[in-house]
This record gives structure tokens, sequence and C-alpha cells, in this order.
């Protein structure tokens, strides 16, 4: 009961019996201790310099990546640590790693996404820029909205980041490979979010994510929610991406727009965000985080759970988003031509009209 109290072995609890009935009464409460001064097991740091200095070198940030580090493609787990000291000739164990990497001040930690890459010279005027597009849009009674995809989703009975309250001993059984389904296939949820409502809409696409289906998505968006919203609209403000469906630089995507822009009579002006900055597009954790909490550990077993469970997407603030499943295809490698792109009523802004533009209706339509 005292080893398994105090983790010290049961040998050494023995001993110290043994001493402790040796000894004169009295000794104990005279000396104030059993054991003789300077005896017991002195600590491995004391009889090894350089143990600390080895082990540090193994998990220290600079040199873990040297080719001649022993562990530059290993898991640095504690087992792992020791068993490369013992190679080198330290003696040593797990738990003795474990608690000389607290006292150097190491701890388990995971990775953090942090690092954008290399920040434009114009990102933070293109930011300014934004803003002021959104805050004219808004104060004029015009839709401003953010779009993006949403990562690609398997369906099937797979397993989903995240916990659900269950009875205890009783979770959901899922598959133990994520190989996909032909049958049941992926979804590609595209998103809509009103930067002046707290509502969004969400097409679930089931082929490619192409530019013809994010423009697809902002047509259902309209006609289900924007034009209800919005029926005196003089222009759609859209804030997106520099890549991706919905990229700075896809033709195609201009050419989509310039249809979108000849059915609802009006401009369409496009506000992309900087390059490596896509986190800060509203929807990333206005509309998409909340729909990740709300189905987190659940599997996307059909398309008929993925729409239910986006739809029944809410907040406190009383988010409202409606679903649609898209079942449209949409091929790859589509061709836009200059003589095309040319066709294209776009009018670029002063600043950077690469990033900032708007797509009016053809003059054939006015």
């Amino acid at each position: 009961m005292v080893a398994r109290a105090t983790g010290v072995s049961r040998r050494a609890i023995a001993v110290g019996m043994k001493e402790l009935a040796e000894a004169r009464p009295g000794a104990v409460r005279a000396r104030g201790r059993v054991r003789k001064p300077g005896g017991g097991r002195r600590k491995a740091v004391s009889v090894d310099p350089t143990l600390i200095s080895d082990l540090e070198r193994l998990v220290d940030p600079v040199t873990r990546g040297s080719p001649e580090s022993p562990l530059r493609w290993t898991c640095k787990g504690v087992r792992a640590l020791s068993d490369v000291l013992r190679g080198q000739g330290h003696r040593t164990s797990r738990r003795m790693v474990a608690e000389l990497l607290h006292g150097l001040g190491y701890s388990l930690q995971a990775n953090r996404k942090r690092i954008e890459g290399a920040g434009h010279p114009d990102g933070n005027a293109q930011f300014e820029h934004i803003a002021r597009a959104v805050q004219a849009q808004i104060a004029a009674g015009d839709p401003a909205i953010s779009v993006d995809t949403k990562k690609k989703e398997l369906v099937g009975n797979f397993r989903n980041n995240g916990r659900e309250w269950l009875p205890q001993g009783s979770p959901e059984e899922v598959n133990v490979h994520d190989f996909e389904v032909p049958e049941q296939g992926s979804v590609r949820p595209y998103g809509v979010f009103g930067l002046a409502r707290n509502a969004g809409w969400v097409s679930v696409g089931v082929d490619h994510d192409t530019a013809t289906f994010a423009v697809e998505s902002i047509r259902r968006w309209w006609k289900s929610m924007g034009q209800a919203a919005y029926p005196q609209a003089r222009s759609i403000l859209i804030t997106a991406d520099g890549g991706g469906s919905n990229g700075s630089r896809l033709r195609l995507w201009k050419m989509e727009l310039q249809r979108l822009a000849d059915e609802v009579g009006f401009p369409i002006s496009v506000c992309h965000f900087p390059p490596g900055t896509s986190k800060w597009n509203k929807i990333e954790h206005r509309l998409f985080s909340h729909i990740t909490m709300n189905w987190r550990g659940r599997p996307l077993a059909s398309h008929e759970v993925v729409v239910n469970l986006i739809a029944s997407t809410t907040t406190r603030t009383r988010l409202v988003v409606r679903c649609e499943l898209d079942k449209t295809e949409y091929p790859t490698g589509q061709k836009v031509s200059k003589k095309q792109l040319a066709g294209v009523n776009i009018k670029k802004d002063e600043f950077h009209g690469d990033w900032n533009y708007s797509i009016c209706p053809s003059a054939h339509e006015n």
C-alpha cells in the first residue's frame, strides 16, 4: 500500500522498515533522520554530467532536423529518447527522461497554424480597401457577401473529429479506414454569408469545385435568399479569397460572373483578399466554424445527413443557414479564350485592379 501511494519501490520500503526496526529508541527523533548523511543513490545528472546536454541536443528545435540527429525521422517520445540515450551509454529510463524534460521547460505541444506565408506589401492597404467597400455597400442598403468553399468531406460511415454525448461505453462505430466509397463519393460545400445579415447559404456539390459551381452557388443564394432580402438592390459586393474556384486570376470565374450580372441586371463587384490571408475571410469564422462544431463527432453518412446538419446550424446570435444539394456535374478543364475574356464587361478599380473590379451587365443587355 505504501509503495502504491508513494511510488517508492517495495524493496526500498522493506530496507527502510528494517533500518527503523534496528534503530535505537529515540534515534529518529534525535537525528531527524535514520539514513546516514550522504546515503542513497546519487542523482543520474550528478554521476552523468553529459546526460542533460545530450538530451537537449536530441530535442532542440534548432538541431532536431540535422542529418546527424538519430531522431531526425523518428517520433521523439520519451521511450524513443531514452532508447537513444541508452545507446549513447547513458543509464536512464523513460520516466527519468520525462522528469528531465519537464525540468528543462519542455512540454508536449501540437502544431499551431500561424504562418500565413510571405506578406504582400499592399496587404494592409487591401484590407482597408475591403473594409471601406463593405461599409459603403451596407450603408447603401445593398448586399455584401463573403464566399468560399469549405473543405471536401467524405460521405459515409467515416470518423468525424470531435465528440458527442452518448451513453457511456457506447461510442458510435465507424470505418477503420477513410477511403472514399465510389457509390457515396464526397461533397464540396460552397458557402455564401451575408455580411450585414446573420444568415448564410450553402450549396453542397457532389462534383468538382469549379468556378461554374461557385457562381451557380451565388446564383442560388440570390434566388433563394438575396433577392427577397434586397428587393431594391443595385449591386452585389463579393469578398473572396485570391485562389481556388473564385480566384482573382481565373478567367472562368469572371466569365460566369458576367452571365450572372446579365441575369440580375446590375453590377457585381469583387474584392479579393491578399495572398496567404484566406483565414481572414469572414465566412470562415462566421459560418464554416459553426457548421464544423454542429456536426462534430457525427459521421456524414449520406447527402441527406450533410444537408440537414448544415441547415440546422445556429448560434446564440441566431445564425440562419439554408442548404441545398447540388447534383449538377461541373467538368474541369474548361478553357476561356482571350476573345471570350474580352467580352467580359469588367471595370477595374484604380487600386489593384487585379484584386478589385466590377463586372457590369453586357452592353446588349442594357
